[in-house]
């Protein structure tokens, strides 16, 4: 297992990091809680020392459940992280639903949620602390403020900003760099969705400080390899079901490019991007859907494989600019965006502004 030092902070994390939200939601299987716990004390057992949790996952559950391996692997062998600000004890949701609910990032709300959290999870101080999802509008004074009060306290150790649901959010990710200092951003980053990622690590690398946790590094199950047809149908508790069609449609096509480079290095494709990924220095662990043993081998020896070639990277970086050569509708889907009217933008790089903020 591959670790990497978060810059600015003295967190050393697992390339490969454990996000347990797959506990929280039935999108990706129903696990017991035995199940739950034997997979990510698996995962430990690999090398994993990142485990990735919010306080929304299940209403406390996925909490609840890293409790457990926090007392198999040991305090100190673990760095863990969870998140703030929705408030599902008010708004508690539907199983499997995919509407958002309601937020609330106010200092009394932060404190009262990191709390329940600590309470969960049984420990008395969290090493990442990350706002869930955080939107322009949300960027206040007074959260920031909390959140190094919090730090100063001894509850958290360092904070970050997390951003979704959907893919975007850019100015978020800058402005969590640049003016806040933030340990982390999280957000969709894979090999079929460069940007904002890629961008957001120039941005960390120009401030100096922070590190990227990337989220949905297999495209949604695209580089999983996880459908066969450009037909296929999605049960009503898929999250998939909301994307473009382009995204699989397309989605295969891309994969019959990529395999023969992948294959040239002896992994599967997943494990391929997953290199990809590895090549950022300011990229700093990984997080894909672990759903079995299989898995966690699986990636953990992709977090310990080969690193990328140069040739190759610059091979990857032609065949993204140009949409793969498949044309127009292989492009990324639109983002979503804080600063239009319409609420999306189109997807694509922009080289980040040295602005000093």
């Amino acid at each position: 297992m591959e670790y990497r030092l978060i810059p600015g902070t003295d967190l050393k994390v697992s390339l490969l990091g454990f996000g347990n939200f797959v506990f929280g939601t039935n999108w990706w299987g129903d696990f017991t809680d035995d199940d739950g716990v034997r997979l990510q004390n698996q995962a430990f057992d690999h090398g994993v020392n990142f485990f990735d949790s919010a306080a929304a996952y299940g209403n406390g559950r996925a909490e609840s459940l890293l409790a457990k391996t926090i007392q198999y692997a040991g305090r100190d062998k673990l760095v863990v992280s969870t998140k703030f600000g929705y408030d599902f004890y008010s708004d508690p949701g539907e199983h499997g639903g995919h509407r958002e609910r309601k937020q609330d990032f106010t200092p009394k709300f932060l404190r009262f949620d990191l709390e329940k959290s600590l309470e969960r999870l049984g420990i008395d101080c969290v090493d990442l602390y990350q706002a869930h999802n955080l939107k322009l509008s949300q960027f206040k004074d007074d959260l920031f403020e909390t959140l190094d009060k919090l730090v100063q306290e001894g509850k958290i150790r360092h904070w970050g900003v997390g951003l979704g649901p959907a893919i975007g959010w850019r100015e978020e990710g800058y402005l969590a760099f640049r003016k806040h200092k933030a340990a982390v951003v999280q957000t969709v980053f894979n090999l079929y969705e460069q940007d904002p990622g890629r961008e957001f690590c120039e941005v960390a690398r120009e401030a100096g400080h922070g590190g990227v946790i990337a989220r949905v590094p297999t495209n949604s199950g695209i580089l999983d390899e996880e459908f066969k047809s450009p037909d296929h149908t999605f049960p009503a508790t898929d999250h998939r079901k909301f994307r473009d069609k382009n995204w699989l449609v397309f989605g295969l096509r891309k994969n019959e490019v990529i395999r023969p480079l992948a294959k040239r290095y002896g992994l599967s494709i997943r494990q391929f991007s997953f290199r990809w990924l590895a090549s950022f220095p300011e990229l700093v662990s990984i997080e894909p859907n672990l759903l079995n043993l299989a898995d966690v081998q699986e990636f953990a020896a992709a977090a310990d494989a080969k690193p990328l070639e140069r040739a190759t990277l610059d091979v990857i970086a032609s065949l993204y600019a140009n949409d793969f050569y498949l044309g127009e509708d292989a492009h990324p889907c639109d983002w979503k965006s804080s600063v239009t009217p319409e609420g999306k933008i189109r997807s694509g790089y922009v080289k980040p502004a040295e602005v000093a903020v």
